[in-house]
């Protein structure tokens, strides 16, 4: 699918978290549209491999943050974005396509979104991208979110995107991978328009540090489903209405 945004130009930021991609990190930068991105900065957590160094060749603005931390990593990017109206976050390893980063900022640009996030389980998957555990727990936590928040999804996939403004006001705090679902929930809770549409997905190049492993998957899924609940009974104990 072939998405035109050269009538809508808006100024994008591309934030990657980064530890140890020196395989694939090339990869990722060199297919970024770059008619359609404005900056791209990837945080690094203490690479040893030449991550920093082989981005900052390729054009990137590298900024370090040696807490580790996806949440960290990610706000970390927010904050040294240049007066961005979109932000988009995308992985290092190569498993998603940058190329595609159109279909996610269409639209947000077109006006039909506030946050929009890339499923995996709806367009090609190469096999042996996304382990059966790994998909198990995604589609369960979009499950849950269906049930208790009305959300209509079917993935947390880590390509995303997001106005820069609605990113503010969500006042985003959390550090660990539970960052990457506190989006979802702030933002459906505050009625602003989560859209997915669908993306490729392909084995990552190098080791996953959560999902590579079943015991890594569990704590995570444990963790996410955890936090699922803990926003939904925050807001009935806050007195709010549940959600349409």
């Amino acid at each position: 699918m072939v998405v035109d945004l050269s009538c809508c130009p808006v100024r994008v930021s591309v934030i990657i978290p980064t530890h140890n991609e020196a395989q694939a990190i090339e990869r990722v930068l060199a297919d970024i549209p770059s008619d359609l991105i404005t900056e791209v900065i990837v945080v690094d957590s203490n690479s040893n491999d030449g991550t920093p160094e082989i981005a900052a060749r390729m054009g990137a603005r590298v900024v370090q943050e040696p807490r580790r931390g996806y949440g960290r990593a990610c706000l970390a990017g927010m904050a040294e974005a240049n007066s961005p109206d979109v932000v988009v976050f995308l992985d290092g390893d190569y498993s998603d396509r940058p190329s595609e980063l159109p279909l996610l900022l269409a639209p947000i640009i077109e006006g039909h979104a506030d946050i929009t996030l890339g499923s995996r389980l709806h367009k090609h998957r190469s096999a042996g991208a996304l382990p059966w555990h790994q998909a198990f727990g995604n589609r369960l936590a979009a499950s849950l979110i269906r049930f208790l928040y009305g959300l209509k999804i079917t993935d947390l996939g880590p390509f995303r995107a997001a106005r820069a403004d609605v990113l503010r006001t969500l006042a985003l705090e959390e550090t660990t991978y539970g960052w990457a679902v506190e989006i979802i929930l702030k933002g459906a809770l505050a009625g602003y328009r989560v859209v997915e549409v669908p993306v490729s997905y392909y084995p990552r190049i190098g080791k996953s540090k959560i999902s590579g492993t079943l015991k890594g998957t569990i704590g995570a899924a444990w963790f996410i489903l955890s936090l699922i609940v803990r926003y939904y009974f925050r807001r009935r104990r806050a007195g709010k209405p549940p959600l349409a």
